[in-house]
């Protein structure tokens, strides 16, 4: 278990995901406080938008407008030039639970995928469908059958869509084609089994890692947020886990990023739990330098 040294970049939030690289700052998602922020690297929180039905996945359309998920109302929103909200997308006729994170293609497509269930309530584990959001808000079904669609990633050359699913013990690839469709899923790395029983608990109880959100690197490895065991990892392809940190507190998503993209930044709070998340601020982000730079997309 490797030994590194976390320092705190900012703190006092609820819960914090999505975070993403953009523009020399940090970019993320506080669920409760309904904000996406911009983070600087001396500890500056910016608020860039408010998202009253929870804000989660971030993305940018080719010509820099912002695009960020509406968790409740199962919708991607568009942040125009004047800094006003429009909605880009619908998913309700896709979405089967809170729509969760994303990850946008060059083309301005944006995966986005669901809970499937409502996990809040400790409802029975079920299913979800991964959504593809065209450029022009067109949207479809781009996978099915999927436990828990969470953090994704798209390789540098394009071609492959990496999907982990927090409910699967495991995370997922797709060929990714060039007309935005996804080719048939495939284990990109398995931890076990998939659940044994519908129950969350159990389920949870049973698996050995449930990726959370994720960062790539240019070696290909995954570095993945745990969202079980208060650690981050980095996960080689195929499955081999080449090197865990842990963090003393729930690790949920993941980004690299900073001057190298050597920064591996961490959204961190003692759990997921909702109502204690909503009365508390303890959500914070940890970052700590490793040595491979980051790639691909987000």
């Amino acid at each position: 278990m490797a030994q590194r040294k976390l320092a705190v970049l900012t703190e006092g939030h609820t819960f914090l995901e999505g975070p993403r690289w953009h523009e020399g700052r940090l970019w993320l998602s506080d669920f409760y406080t309904h904000r996406v922020l911009a983070v600087s690297l001396d500890g500056r929180v910016e608020q860039i938008a408010e998202v009253p039905q929870q804000p989660s996945g971030l993305g940018w359309l080719p010509d820099g407008r912002l695009l960020v998920v509406s968790m409740r109302d199962r919708k991607v929103l568009r942040r125009e030039r004047d800094g006003s909200l429009a909605v880009h997308a619908d998913l309700s006729a896709v979405a089967t639970g809170h729509a969760n994170d994303m990850v946008v293609d060059r083309h301005g497509r944006a995966y986005v995928g669901n809970f499937g269930f409502d996990l809040m309530a400790g409802a029975p584990i079920r299913t979800a469908s991964l959504a593809r959001v065209d450029p022009d808000g067109t949207v479809s079904v781009a996978a099915e059958g999927l436990f828990f669609p969470n953090g994704a990633v798209i390789t540098p050359d394009g071609k492959t869509l990496v999907v982990g699913e927090t409910m699967g013990n495991r995370i997922s690839a797709f060929d990714l084609h060039e007309d935005g469709s996804l080719g048939p899923r495939r284990d990109w790395a398995a931890f076990g089994g998939l659940p044994a029983s519908p129950e969350l608990a159990q389920a949870l109880g049973g698996a050995r890692v449930a990726p959370d959100g994720c960062a790539q690197d240019a070696e290909g490895a995954l570095w993945v947020a745990d969202a079980i065991g208060n650690r981050v990892l980095r996960v080689m392809p195929g499955g081999e886990i080449a090197e865990e940190i842990a963090c003393g507190t729930g690790i949920f998503a993941a980004a690299l990023g900073g001057p190298r993209g050597t920064t591996l930044f961490l959204a961190a709070a003692p759990n997921f739990n909702e109502a204690e998340r909503r009365a508390s601020r303890r959500g914070h982000v940890l970052m700590t330098e490793v040595e491979v730079p980051h790639a691909g997309l987000p």
